[in-house]
């Protein structure tokens, strides 16, 4: 008999069985995905990690072998409004149906194995593309990537995006720390594209020692840009090369380094997955991801970005100047109480007219008290503190703003999801 019948009744439970919330180690999700499915033999996989960019890769991915006509499985964390957008097949989120079923072959198999939220997810991720007949399942690392759940996993090939000073508590406070957990998801011979310029010397040290070959952005591949177009070149011993390629859907410089690296992931899958120019064409074009430069047209349009560490949120300072240098832009703003909040307000302050801060019912989230502490010390005058909740800070930013002005959100997940939230239920 099945321990629930919602969905939302199983999430909640989860929550709050396993003593840790994040409790990174591969033992138990390994035990429980062998009892799972003893038998099970993998679809061709790719497995992404990194600081920033992760979700976009997944979603160039997905598009292009979707374009394809192959059936793809993507798994990624975290979700903007249901949590069913964590497991999606064929670009479509997987039904609360499928979920439960998957929760509750894994509360059988498990025993009496304890499991986080994220591993029950996982593993119901996993559960689901094994009895779905995929051509190719991709897999977002959750949390650094060797003792991540997804990390039970060998792929087929590996990508890292990015490596920043993020989550220091789990991963080290430096980008060698940081690119050491990264580079748990290397294997023997298989290869591994790297999309970070400057990668980390401890990135490289443990290629080597576990003979996993790399390939490099601005090494073993490249991209140029102009206006309208781009092109994208492989170099070494097979040479592949893209010319005139349509401008990636997702916006910024960075989006042309995340395609970049994902088109060098589609080059060494080729012999297990063969991929047309044509759809690698029309996947750069057909992704919508929700909360990446993501722009409500309107009177006072609203920008909504999820960047919330240094690096992310210097490319949506990049994308401001070049997009909206002639705006007046007020923030919506949160961030989790564990993150660079002064380095993010110190990068992206020049072109901020005024901020208005955004309580988020989290526990997870920064205290107003600590939010003004944080403002003083980056010497900001105009902002905003005394609302009661999201919808408070937005109708104010909303009540300051004058037509052609732009309302920006960024800082967390949650407060994007906040905000289409209540575009969706109005």
């Amino acid at each position: 008999m099945a321990r629930f019948d919602s969905l939302l009744d199983w999430l909640n439970w989860q929550e709050g069985f396993h003593p840790r919330s994040i409790d990174l180690g591969l033992e138990r999700a390994a035990s429980v995905f062998k009892l799972l499915n003893p038998d099970a033999i993998k679809p061709p996989t790719i497995i992404v990690a990194g600081t920033n960019g992760k979700g976009s890769c997944i979603a160039y991915l997905e598009a292009i072998y979707r374009a394809q006509g192959y059936r793809v499985g993507a798994y990624t964390s975290p979700h903007i409004l249901q949590y069913n957008e964590r497991i999606r097949i064929d670009g479509q989120a997987v039904s609360d149906e499928l979920i439960c079923q998957a929760f509750e072959r894994i509360d059988s198999a498990r025993d009496d194995v304890s499991l986080s939220y994220f591993e029950f997810g996982t593993l119901a991720a996993l559960d689901i593309f094994w009895q779905s007949e995929l051509d190719i399942q991709l897999l977002e690392v959750g949390l650094g990537g060797r003792l991540d759940a997804v990390n039970i996993i060998d792929s087929d090939v590996s990508l890292v995006t990015s490596i920043c000073v993020d989550h220091v508590d789990w991963l080290g406070e430096t980008r060698e720390a940081i690119a050491y957990e990264k580079a748990g998801i290397f294997r023997k011979n298989i290869p591994a594209i790297i999309g970070d310029i400057t990668p980390p010397d401890s990135l490289i040290e443990q290629a080597v020692s576990k003979s996993t070959p790399l390939l490099r952005i601005n090494h073993e591949f490249n991209y140029q840009h102009q206006a309208k177009s781009w092109e994208w070149n492989c170099l070494g011993d097979k040479p592949q090369q893209y010319k005139s390629l349509p401008q990636p859907a997702l916006k910024g410089e960075h989006q042309f380094r995340n395609a970049s690296s994902v088109l060098m992931v589609v080059t060494e899958m080729q012999a297990l997955l063969t991929v047309s120019e044509s759809s690698i064409h029309k996947g750069l074009q057909a992704i919508n991801l929700k909360g990446r430069f993501q722009l409500i047209e309107g009177d006072i349009p609203v920008l909504l970005d999820v960047a919330h560490n240094p690096q992310a949120v210097t490319a949506l300072f990049n994308y401001l100047q070049a997009e909206f240098s002639d705006k007046k832009i007020h923030a919506v703003f949160a961030m989790m109480k564990d993150k660079d909040i002064t380095g993010v307000i110190d990068i992206i302050k020049p072109v901020i007219k005024d901020w208005f801060f955004a309580p988020l019912n989290n526990p997870r989230a920064v205290s107003e008290v600590a939010m003004k502490a944080c403002f003083r010390q980056s010497e900001l005058e105009h902002v905003s503190f005394g609302f009661e909740n999201f919808s408070e800070a937005y109708l104010a930013a909303e009540k300051n703003a004058e037509v052609g002005d732009l309302i920006l959100i960024f800082g967390s997940f949650f407060l994007v999801s906040e905000y289409l939230a209540k575009t969706t239920n109005t």
